[in-house]
């Protein structure tokens, strides 16, 4: 099997705070991802897969440190990407692995929470239930026919994913404590259940379900600040309030490029 492994930074190991991701501590925060990347690309040679794709997504996706990667990862898909392709290269695998995932925004507790921008995204709701990055990654990936075997983070975001996909290896490597402050395993630890989980999941891969909805689907956003809407061009687009929008569309991909 191919194995591609979605990245973002909130959700690694020894990641706590909003400096490590996007401040003055970014050479810090940009290790540690490079680090648990190696080790889940690392263990999933191990067990087995024969190739491995690495997209690179927080931020501008240029966070991954280059020349510090594992030999084991055969490709990064890092910088400016076509717009609305979230999985490029994906085609070629066979399972996802969402690596460093933080919880929706709003979660008590949760690890530098968010819903794609803590800027300008309050909240998301599909078809009116509230919906976090995992869980949207992981229709966009079951629309196309690849399913989500685990996902890595803090104890909030294992147990959101939980409720959707609750056959995917969930890997706690930290739980939160306020939205920036956790109770960190030690890294060695971290690195071991990374290791171990990855295993878990591509031994299991086949019997993990898709995860998807009935279409249509309608998406609202609910932004922070006014003045922040979208200019309406499209038939798609319903403006509820100053803060408000709504999209349907009859796939997660279209409303994921429409958003």
């Amino acid at each position: 099997m191919n194995l591609y492994i979605m990245t973002d930074s909130e959700g690694i190991s020894g990641i706590y705070s909003r400096e490590q991701v996007m401040g003055d501590r970014i050479s810090e925060g940009r290790l540690l991802m490079t680090e648990d990347i190696n080790v889940c690309a690392d263990a999933a040679k191990e067990a087995g897969v024969e190739k491995i794709y690495v997209r690179d997504c927080h931020g501008s996706a240029n966070t991954v440190i280059y020349d510090k990667l594992s030999e084991n990862v055969d490709y990064i898909i890092s910088g400016h990407l076509p717009a609305g392709e979230r999985y490029p290269g994906l085609e070629d695998c066979d399972a996802i692995i969402l690596l460093g995932y933080h919880a929706m925004a709003g979660t008590y507790g949760g690890v530098l929470e968010h819903t794609f921008s803590s800027a300008s995204v309050q909240n998301y709701w599909l078809n009116g239930k509230k919906i976090g990055e995992a869980e949207f990654d992981t229709l966009i990936a079951s629309e196309l026919g690849k399913p989500v075997i685990m996902v890595s983070g803090d104890d909030k975001l294992c147990a959101e994913v939980s409720e959707f996909i609750p056959d995917a290896v969930t890997c706690e490597v930290k739980k939160g404590m306020t939205w920036r402050g956790a109770m960190l395993l030690s890294k060695q630890k971290a690195h071991a259940k990374i290791a171990e989980c990855t295993k878990e999941a591509i031994a299991k891969f086949r019997d993990i379900p898709l995860h998807k909805l009935s279409a249509p689907y309608t998406l609202r956003v609910e932004l922070v600040e006014r003045g922040q809407l979208p200019r309406m061009i499209d038939p798609r687009i319903k403006l509820i309030d100053g803060r408000t929008y709504e999209i349907t569309a009859n796939t997660i991909a279209e409303l994921f490029a429409l958003r």
